[in-house]
């Protein structure tokens, strides 16, 4: 689905957009302001071990619980909790269960930083 119309006013229903997707670890597009993207993305299990060299990551959990971990130590948020990893810092997400997420980071900035991979999901998917 393409961006909606600036002229639409209408909420967006973050946990109905959620519903809407099936697959894990593939982020979707539900809002932008500038150039910053605001999606949404299901995920459970190990992610890879990634930094974003360019810029910060905000994670806010809509439902379940999400572990950060880092190289000296990790952060466990709950729903309505959010963290911002700051740009340059190796991260790993790992949720034991289904967590619902919203993301916050720049247009085209890649869910696996420089490291690419199979779990590299496509940038610009708007639900």
């Amino acid at each position: 689905m393409n961006q909606p119309s600036p002229s639409t006013k209408q909420a967006i229903h973050l946990l109905g957009k959620l519903d809407l997707i099936a697959e894990q670890w593939s982020p979707r597009v539900v809002a932008e302001m500038n150039d910053y993207q605001f999606k949404v993305v299901r995920l459970q299990g190990d992610f890879i071990w990634h930094a974003h060299a360019e810029t910060d990551e905000a994670f806010m959990v809509l439902d379940g619980q999400l572990r950060l971990d880092f190289r000296d130590g990790s952060v466990t948020l709950g729903s309505g909790e959010l963290y911002v990893v700051p740009r340059g810092v190796e991260h790993k997400p790992y949720a034991e269960a289904e967590v619902k997420l919203l993301l916050i980071e720049p247009r085209g900035v890649l869910n696996t930083g420089a490291e690419g991979g199979e779990r590299t999901a496509l940038n610009d998917l708007w639900i």
